[in-house]
């Protein structure tokens, strides 16, 4: 893989500088203040890139990843589009010899991880991607309490997200261009649980509900489902469960539950809870999680691109979530649990 001399030399940019949450920005942003320089913006949307041009003066457009890969020396680009069109554009970059980050998830299908994993060794580039929620404060702080051995052995995690609201009008409500419910914040959610259960996958079983809300949206028979369930088996015995839902009445700001042999640790994205028996009375413990450090992808890639330093965010970490979500969803549809490849 190529190394550079110092950060600046990298030349950055992204492929997608629409949608919510300013996300092309962002990322442009975070990996300048990593060191590395922004050099390119591609989106089909021409007001886009105007809106690109006057952020980050001096910064070259186009209108295509294509164009992008034939006029520029671009290093290392950033790919933030909707689910499925992941592996297509990463394929075209690796191919192209570029290093690729994706937004998560890496892609919709186990397959295309492998195509792009293979694609990216082949061609001694960088592949990665954008799990900048690995560093959230919850999922850190719950790793450092859980590690000192408040809550003893992990016996199982509990996964949940959702409300009872009907999906809105945009592109992550289709099921054939969000990969599913359970592809945007289930893919965060699973990431968290494998930086706490360090065993490998058995296999995976599915179950879904669809039909109450599809008649409703503008998607119809290719809105994503009402609610759906995966159950993950490892090695060790322990489990996970990830659940995430448009029909739940009963929603709660927790997203984790970790139980184990002396205790049980509750997280959201702002709070925690531990909760120990003491003899015969049940002690709770809470506080506020620290503050989140998505700065530190980019750091790690730009260090990882200039000194060599171990990458944390391999293609084969952010596969392990991808193969779940892919065996659960095909789980549903053959109605058995399913062998996984990867552990």
């Amino acid at each position: 893989m190529k190394r550079f001399k110092n950060a600046g030399d990298i030349k950055v940019g992204v492929v997608g500088y629409g949608g919510a949450y300013n996300m092309g920005r962002n990322h442009l942003m975070d990996m300048k203040k990593a060191g590395m320089t922004p050099l390119a913006v591609a989106d089909t949307d021409v007001k886009r890139l105007k809106v690109a041009q006057a952020e980050f003066p001096g910064i070259r457009t186009y209108t295509s990843l294509g164009a992008m890969l034939r006029r520029s020396d671009i290093n290392l680009i950033t790919i933030i589009t909707p689910h499925n069109t992941h592996a297509r554009l990463a394929l075209q970059a690796l191919r192209a010899g570029r290093s690729v980050c994706c937004e998560k998830p890496l892609a919709i299908t186990t397959a295309d991880c492998d195509r792009m994993i293979e694609l990216a060794g082949k061609n001694k580039v960088l592949l990665s991607t954008y799990h900048n929620r690995h560093w959230d404060g919850c999922i850190t702080q719950a790793v450092k309490t859980i590690e000192s051995g408040a809550i003893g052995e992990i016996v199982r995690i509990e996964a949940r997200i959702g409300c009872h609201g009907k999906p809105g009008n945009q592109w992550r409500s289709s099921k054939s261009i969000s990969g599913g419910i359970l592809y945007d914040w289930g893919v965060h959610l699973l990431e968290y649980s494998l930086q706490l259960i360090h065993s490998n996958i058995v296999e995976v079983g599915g179950f879904a509900k669809t039909g109450f809300w599809a008649p409703k949206t503008v998607w119809k028979g290719d809105t994503i489902e009402d609610e759906a369930f995966a159950v993950v088996r490892f090695t060790s015995g322990q489990w996970l469960t990830l659940t995430v839902s448009n029909i739940d009445s009963n929603s709660t700001e927790d997203q984790l539950e970790i139980t184990g042999t002396k205790g049980t640790y509750v997280f959201g994205e702002l709070n925690w809870r531990l909760i120990q028996p003491r003899g015969d009375k049940l002690v709770v413990t809470k506080g506020a999680n620290p503050l989140n450090e998505w700065g530190r992808f980019y750091e790690n890639i730009s260090d990882h691109l200039v000194k060599g330093e171990k990458l944390i965010i391999t293609p084969e970490w952010s596969r392990r979530p991808i193969h779940i979500l892919d065996l659960a969803c095909r789980s549903v549809a053959k109605g058995v649990s399913l062998k996984a490849k990867y552990s």
